[in-house]
């Protein structure tokens, strides 16, 4: 007998932010191992990325810090408290889709501790000293631009993010939630329901689920 509740989730995807939703912010944490207070600076600051990652880069190549640097720090990381029990309810629900403004490089460590969910990320360009020396976009807007991929394939789309870079993608999604966003993000984009628990987080996709 068709399961009809199997086929109504296997039609919802979940979109996530990955840093600040379910793993700690990475580059706040390579600026208080190093001391660099200038790389605390994330997409709840700045709403231009590529203006981000170049600042970024220059700061790297002042201070001579590689990706090696960068990996050990994040090697010392762990997903956020609570953020394993959510995705483990979300994966019951709906499939899961991270759409990250981060690199390949940096998530790889955090894939294997969140059980290897689908990652969309970009990459890094490396010289053969290690330094980064560029980065490489997967595809330009591509939170936005996945989620409207996915309507085309008559999917919905609920989607969560706490930063300037996610609010394009929640506009796009069928229905959009900030998890503990910034108060500027808050006060900017009053259209999206704010969670600040994972419990809170997980009552907006019901919600959102049912509506």
């Amino acid at each position: 007998m068709l399961d009809l509740r199997a086929v109504e989730v296997s039609a919802q995807v979940a979109c996530l932010d990955l840093e600040g939703v379910l793993v700690p912010e990475i580059w706040i944490n390579v600026a208080e191992q190093t001391g660099i207070s200038a790389l605390r600076v994330t997409t709840r600051d700045e709403p231009d990325y590529d203006v981000l990652m170049k600042r970024r880069l220059q700061i790297l190549a002042e201070h001579g810090l590689g990706l090696q640097d960068i990996q050990r720090v994040i090697g010392t990381l762990r997903p956020l408290d609570g953020a394993l029990p959510f995705l483990e309810w979300l994966r019951e629900r709906f499939q899961v889709l991270v759409l990250s403004d981060t690199f390949y490089e940096f998530a790889a460590p955090f894939m294997r501790q969140l059980g290897f969910p689908a990652l969309f990320a970009h990459q890094l360009q490396v010289d053969g000293n290690g330094r980064v020396v560029d980065y490489r976009i997967r595809m330009q807007d591509q939170k936005r631009q996945t989620v409207k991929a996915l309507h085309g394939l008559n999917f919905r789309v609920i989607a969560a993010g706490d930063s300037y870079n996610d609010t394009a993608m929640l506009r796009e999604a069928d229905a959009g939630i900030l998890f503990r966003p910034p108060p500027n993000v808050v006060r900017e984009f009053p259209q999206f329901p704010v969670a600040q628990t994972y419990e809170e987080l997980r009552a907006e996709f019901v919600r959102a689920r049912a509506s």
